[in-house]
């Protein structure tokens, strides 16, 4: 009678933990024996490998390591620490049975008699593929980061060191200053409303406007289809448009009362690659002679986009001339990396 008791409660605990381990359906939850053949095989084993209990019991647990960590004998290092340290750790890929691979998370324990001796094993483990997916967007975002933090500072920097090398005063300086940052800061708003991927030509053309109080002037005509700029070029059209603004204002067509600016933009097929196509030209201001020194707005212009393609400057008589032709392939490059040369 006791006998027959003990047996019932055994059975009922066997069942209680059987509908445990088959509840935790996150999990999968395999036992096999000291040859590493499946004993048992749980509901969330079958979710996660794609094989059924019955297609996995009494086959070899090997069946879902991939081909390079059985060849290596993994699982069998995995259970040789089990019996040595009382489990197996990983982390690594896993195979299912459709061929395709995740990343888990996993424990492999040995399993013991009452009399301390090794009967088998438990291996549990866990699908972090999704986990491991967002530690390496969230690893590259860093990268991304940290790479566009450089090189905004060497921008800066840069901009920085040639406003007080090249300017009259201290007010001169300052002004030069602050009017380069605000471009590049008004750029980077841009670029930021689509995530940082790109900005249309117009777009950094009508804020290189608005910065310099040309906002619905007349003086300005700009038009050109919808161009899209990879991030560094964008940045890099930004400065250059604030120069050549900033120099028609100063010396060019915008300094006196009649001078104006066309700025005109194309797309142009040619052997199966786009280019852009752009000129800008002054007419109207003062008569225009070759300077002859390069000031920083001529140096940043050439070398912001000398990277990108062609970049043609010409000083004809009745206003500054400004072309550059290059293909979209490089300017639309999302990782694109023109510096500004100090």
């Amino acid at each position: 009678m006791k006998i027959e008791i003990g047996t019932d409660k055994i059975s009922s605990r066997e069942r209680f933990l059987e509908a445990i381990v088959q509840s935790a359906i996150d999990y999968a939850i395999i036992s096999m024996d000291l040859d590493g053949l499946v004993t048992s095989w749980n509901e969330g084993a079958h979710r996660i490998l794609g094989w059924t209990a019955e297609e996995m019991v009494g086959k070899p647990a090997t069946a879902f390591f991939i081909q390079e960590d059985r060849e290596e004998g993994v699982p069998q290092r995995e259970m040789t620490a089990a019996l040595n340290r009382g489990r197996g750790s990983d982390e690594r890929w896993h195979l299912r049975k459709d061929g395709t691979t995740f990343w888990a998370s996993g424990e492999m324990m040995a399993l013991r008699a009452d009399d301390d001796t090794a009967i088998g094993f438990i291996k549990i483990l866990r699908d972090r593929t999704q986990e491991r997916d967002q530690s390496d967007r969230q690893r590259l975002l860093m990268h991304e980061l940290g790479h566009r933090m450089k090189n905004t500072l060497s921008v800066v920097q840069s901009i920085a060191i040639q406003s007080l090398r090249n300017a009259a005063s201290l007010d001169d300086a300052s002004e030069k200053l602050q009017s380069r940052l605000a471009a590049y800061s008004t750029a980077h708003d841009i670029l930021l409303q689509k995530n940082w991927t790109s900005a249309t030509l117009g777009n950094i053309v009508e804020a290189a406007r608005i910065n310099i109080g040309l906002e619905g002037s007349a003086r300005m005509k700009a038009q050109g289809p919808d161009v899209e700029l990879g991030p560094q070029a964008a940045l890099s059209f930004s400065l250059v448009l604030h120069e050549l603004l900033t120099n028609a204002l100063k010396y060019g067509a915008l300094s006196n009362a009649e001078g104006r600016i066309d700025l005109s933009w194309m797309v142009e097929r040619r052997d199966g690659e786009d280019f852009l196509v752009s000129a800008w030209r002054e007419t109207g201001g003062p008569p225009v002679v070759d300077p002859t020194r390069k000031g920083f707005g001529s140096r940043l212009i050439f070398s912001s986009l000398n990277a990108y393609g062609e970049v043609g400057v010409v000083y004809e008589p009745q206003g500054l001339v400004f072309k550059i032709d290059m293909p979209l392939s490089k300017i639309q490059f999302r990782n694109d990396l023109a510096q500004i040369d100090t």
